[in-house]
């Protein structure tokens, strides 16, 4: 399945979202990763607006073109903070704290994964990726996992050590990292992922406001495996009464529930 990763549960595109996915036999390769659905995009920043998209930046931009305040946060945080191109190494030896810490601070249904879990993760990564540290004083406070497709890169996995946040880390990481893909690098463009289903976040307002990302609208596909159509055949005419229980499994429900809407907004 080199198309294809499973990702908490789903199988998702390994292919850049411009890019059409192959869903072919997409049943047996649900089947066969015990996956509850897969998940895709088609019409890849449509002028359309829509309930889906994804965050990306496709401009190259320096210093002086970012507002006063966001100058000002970006330089101080690289006054206070370094960022580099560290290896997969560096990640499994150090990263798990900032993962842990950061994954604390979030409104979600999701577990977090174990040490073991982070490290086989990334362990078993396929395809060329490229990881970025933050760094202070030597210790690592924050790192960024880049998914390399040509001259495309996903901002995969980006954690940020709570403890450390009045360091302004995500300004230095965010210029550094936009500055190396599209300004050196000349890349397509770069993407922050698609509109968050399963947890709050601010990280993409935050991109859209400060570093002058935008929307990319496109629309969004889900296959079911058979026992997840059967459920949501039989709960989706009441998600207004789900929608109040918010608590153990009914937090999965609803996130499921959520998706099932959006889908349907396209239809």
């Amino acid at each position: 399945m080199k198309d294809w990763r499973r990702y908490n549960g789903a199988l998702v595109p390994l292919v850049p979202p411009h890019v059409d996915v192959d869903i072919t036999d997409i049943d047996e390769k649900i089947s066969e990763t015990n996956s509850y659905f897969a998940r895709w995009t088609s019409d890849f920043d449509s002028k359309r607006e829509g309930e889906f998209w994804y965050v990306i930046q496709d401009n190259p931009m320096e210093i002086e073109d970012y507002s006063k305040n966001t100058r000002s946060k970006i330089r101080r945080g690289l006054k206070k903070c370094s960022v580099e191109l560290v290896n997969k190494l560096r990640i499994l030896e150090e990263g798990f704290e900032c993962y842990n810490a950061a994954f604390l601070n979030y409104n979600t249904h999701l577990l977090s994964k174990t040490i073991f879990e982070f490290e086989n993760e990334i362990l078993e990564l396929e395809g060329e990726w490229e990881f970025w540290g933050i760094f202070y004083e030597n210790k690592m406070i924050g790192y960024s996992q880049n998914k390399i497709v040509g001259d495309y890169c996903d901002y995969s996995t980006i954690k940020f050590h709570p403890d450390y946040l009045k360091l302004y880390p995500s300004y230095s990481l965010f210029f550094t990292m936009n500055r190396y893909y599209l300004n050196e690098k000349k890349f397509k463009y770069v993407n922050d992922g698609a509109r968050s289903i399963s947890h709050e976040t601010n990280i993409q307002e935050f991109l859209v406001q400060k570093f002058q990302f935008r929307k990319a609208y496109c629309k969004l596909h889900v296959h079911y495996s058979p026992k997840i159509k059967m459920i949501l055949k039989l709960i989706y005419p009441v998600q207004f009464l789900i929608s109040f229980l918010k608590f153990g499994v009914f937090k999965k429900i609803n996130v499921l529930l959520f998706q099932e809407k959006i889908r349907k907004s396209y239809e």
